[in-house]
């Protein structure tokens, strides 16, 4: 049977509410959105839940001449994660790597202020946390997310995403401690192709859905 798409975001943060029931009203649960595209996703989680919500806000690191490839990322909490065979097989050298940390922790710093204000990053310390997203194809994104948030010592990392990837979300499985894939169809082509409805989340809805769950 082929799988049923998600309508839009908000359809798909309820049916990945209902696979995350087991974490429902608990005190220790923190849910951090990717943003854009995970934060509608997150907010009908976090509702679901009755949990807080906030941002996770990631930054790729980039190659320089090939900022596609990433050799790293930086996140939330100014914590930045390296990929070393990357760095060590093209020779990336110390200030290379300094210069492309600072550049995008200067944006990270402005999306940050830009979605949460003056509000402060939450403390992740001994929590739950369930990291969302609206889907996963690579799951690089992902990946330095639970790396970046593992230095923060939150309790248990519960990776939570209405599509995914198979390949993608068994993976994910050695990095986290929990891994919720709602969908993973196969053939899986794009996360954008499982919703009828992928317009591009913009950064005012992002605002306006964490001031209703600031």
């Amino acid at each position: 049977m082929k799988p049923q798409r998600f309508r839009n975001r908000t359809e798909a943060g309820r049916r990945l509410a209902e696979k995350l029931a087991a974490y429902a009203g608990r005190p220790d649960i923190l849910v951090l959105a990717l943003p854009r595209g995970g934060v509608p996703v997150g907010y009908e989680v976090a509702r679901a839940l009755g949990a807080p919500l906030d941002v996770f806000v990631v930054r790729k690191l980039g190659v320089p001449g090939y900022e596609e490839l990433a050799m790293g990322a930086v996140a939330t909490g100014g914590v930045r994660v390296l990929n070393d065979e990357i760095v060590r097989g093209l020779g990336i050298s110390e200030h290379e790597i300094d210069a492309a940390v600072a550049r995008e922790l200067q944006e990270l710093a402005r999306r940050e202020r830009l979605y949460r204000g003056d509000r402060p990053p939450p403390d992740v310390a001994s929590r739950t946390v369930i990291l969302v997203d609206d889907g996963l194809a690579t799951g690089a994104t992902m990946r330095a997310a639970v790396a970046a948030l593992r230095q923060q010592h939150p309790a248990r990392i519960v990776v939570a995403v209405p599509t995914a990837s198979p390949d993608t979300c068994e993976a994910l499985k050695a990095e986290a401690d929990d891994v919720i894939c709602a969908m993973t169809p196969e053939p899986f082509f794009a996360v954008g192709h499982w919703y009828e409805d992928f317009t591009q989340t913009t950064d005012n809805e992002v605002r306006e859905l964490l001031a209703h769950r600031g």
